[in-house]
């Protein structure tokens, strides 16, 4: 019986080394099922998902005839792979044939289900890079979401603009500036070095449309921080930053700058 699942095993993964040599854009699609389905035989062998550390022996013992007679990539790390890959997907992670290996790669070590789904559907609307991939879970982004956020996530409801801001919002301090000494114009300085690290922690969609915009509310000028942009949304975002406390005339303040934007700026851009 044991032979039988080997031979399972090598049957898959000899037709998908034939399938990776034809230039075919459904070999990323062939290559998932074919691990999928190598994960599942794994599990069978094994006589089921609890009985992981009996699996851990036969993955070692089929590794090292796999390594020789397919290939060395073939090893324990990379079937321990397919198996965990084969669960997650039984679990409830979408299986999205248009991602590849890679990004599925960086995805087996988490164990929430939902948290993985999030990750997918990122990576299908900001087409992110294996590499933009680990660096966001990297920097724990669903976990910094809002508990409301994720419930709406699971569930499937309509995402609000503020649902999918971060918090604690990440700016990353290219210019090593001492964290005690930051003011709201440092702060300024390094969103501005890389707005578009900035950006991505306020979700997606957003375009940057300039610092320090000026306004004129009765006879004096004001200046807002940062002012954006949101395609998805079709709206103008005020952005005002503080190193302090939020205070109530903080909050009136944008509330000034909000209503300037929305009767002078949005009234005239339609």
């Amino acid at each position: 019986m044991k032979n039988n699942y080997y031979n399972e095993i090598k049957k898959e993964l000899l037709n998908n080394e034939i399938y990776i040599k034809v230039k075919d854009y459904s070999k990323n699609r062939n290559e998932l099922s074919t691990y999928y389905n190598v994960g599942k035989l794994l599990i069978e062998a094994q006589g089921g998902e609890d009985r992981a550390k009996y699996g851990d022996g036969l993955i070692k013992e089929y590794s090292l005839k796999l390594s020789k007679e397919i290939g060395k990539k073939y090893n324990i790390t990379t079937l321990k792979r397919m198996r965990q890959f084969y669960l997650i997907i039984v679990k409830g992670a979408t299986l999205w044939h248009q991602l590849s290996w890679s990004h599925y790669r960086e995805l087996l070590p988490i164990s929430n289900i939902n948290e993985i789904n999030y990750y997918i559907s990122e990576i299908e609307k900001n087409n992110l890079s294996v590499r933009q991939l680990r660096e966001r879970i990297r920097n724990k982004e669903y976990q910094r979401l809002d508990d409301k956020t994720k419930l709406k996530l699971i569930n499937k409801e309509e995402i609000d603009i503020k649902d999918n801001i971060k918090n604690p919002i990440i700016i990353k301090n290219k210019l090593d500036i001492d964290k005690e000494i930051v003011s709201e114009k440092i702060l300024q300085r390094l969103i501005l070095e890389d707005i578009p690290s900035f950006l991505e922690e306020l979700g997606t969609g957003y375009s940057f449309i300039k610092n320090e915009y000026k306004i004129k509310i009765g006879e004096r000028y004001n200046y807002i921080d940062l002012l954006l942009f949101n395609i998805e949304y079709n709206c103008y975002v005020v952005v005002e930053l503080k190193v302090t406390e939020l205070k109530k005339e903080h909050i009136g303040q944008i509330q000034i700058y909000m209503n300037y934007i929305d009767k002078f700026k949005k009234n005239n851009s339609r």
